[in-house]
């Protein structure tokens, strides 16, 4: 390979380095752009999964309820992956299940773990 070639090729591959950057901060900047903030439409909504508490006794109860629904092998898969939200001793259950029987099932097995006073439904029926 001639000095000049190696020079050339130098020239090339720092140039595209450099580029890179810029790039990248223009598809952001489109990407920012293009997508609407939902911040205001957010607000108020019900609870997810990034509002399950980190004490150790809403991790245990909701640990508690998973096992039990896991342990119920006449639940569908759906019901086995609901979303289980514990937050100061209140469990939230969201997500589809098959059917109005499954919804009373996923209930009654977690009754058998909390009180019924201190679950919130919000299971739906896949249509």
């Amino acid at each position: 390979m001639t000095k000049s070639l190696q020079t050339l090729l130098l020239i090339a591959a720092t140039a595209a380095t450099l580029s890179l950057p810029i790039a990248s901060r223009s598809a952001i900047a489109q990407d920012a752009a293009s997508k609407p903030d939902n911040s205001a439409q957010n607000k108020g909504q019900d609870q997810t999964v990034q509002d399950q508490s980190n004490v150790q006794s809403d991790r245990e109860t909701t640990a508690k309820v998973r096992k039990a629904l896991i342990a119920d092998k006449d639940l569908s898969m759906y019901a086995h992956n609901i979303k289980i939200i514990t937050r100061n001793g209140t469990v939230t259950l969201k997500g589809p299940v098959k059917s109005d029987d499954e919804k009373q099932k996923v209930e009654s097995d977690v009754t058998g773990v909390v009180s019924r006073d201190s679950l919130v439904d919000q299971l739906t029926v896949k249509q």
